[in-house]
């Protein structure tokens, strides 16, 4: 983001400053506008009344990362929330996935990553996991989402009901 907004780079003398900056006005404003994407509330109900255990694996430092989750109430639901600073590592790497099958007491290969990334798709595949790519999300100018290789690509919540086969 900086280097569209400010044309910088993280060699740049004022890379550091700039991004400091930006940091803490992102951490201040965080949570006044966030909502959950459309239909997403109706997926967790689901899942939860389904007994479905899940998490979230996101490259948000935890400082961010957990806000968004207390604005949107979502701590009590999930099983886990895996931030970019939870591991020494971040995705595409597939050890925040591992974390999180460690921590919801499950295997890798008990667990589905459905994700709006192409790290997303590479972390999961990396950790041997089926993936679900969405067509929503912060999906980006890069790839497109049928060039990521997902095990399935769905574009609505109740596709991705269907192919986790609890529709």
């Amino acid at each position: 983001m900086l280097k569209i907004a400010f044309n910088t780079t993280p060699e740049a003398e004022n890379f550091h400053g700039l991004k400091e900056e930006f940091l803490q006005r992102y951490e201040k404003r965080l949570t006044q506008k966030t909502v959950l994407f459309p239909s997403i509330g109706l997926l967790l109900d689901f899942l939860d009344n389904a007994g479905v255990a899940w998490g979230i694996v996101t490259n948000k430092a935890k400082r961010f990362a957990v806000p968004l989750v207390r604005a949107l109430n979502l701590q009590h639901r999930m099983r886990v929330l895996i931030a970019g600073d939870t591991t020494p590592y971040s995705k595409p790497h597939p050890e925040p996935l591992f974390e999180a099958a460690r921590q919801a007491k499950t295997s890798p290969s008990n667990c589905v990553y459905v994700g709006d990334d192409l790290r997303d798709i590479q972390a999961g595949r990396a950790a041997n996991m089926p993936t679900i790519a969405v067509t929503w999300g912060y999906l980006g100018a890069g790839e497109p989402v049928s060039a990521w290789g997902a095990d399935y690509i769905v574009s609505s919540t109740n596709e991705l009901l269907k192919v986790l086969k609890l529709a």
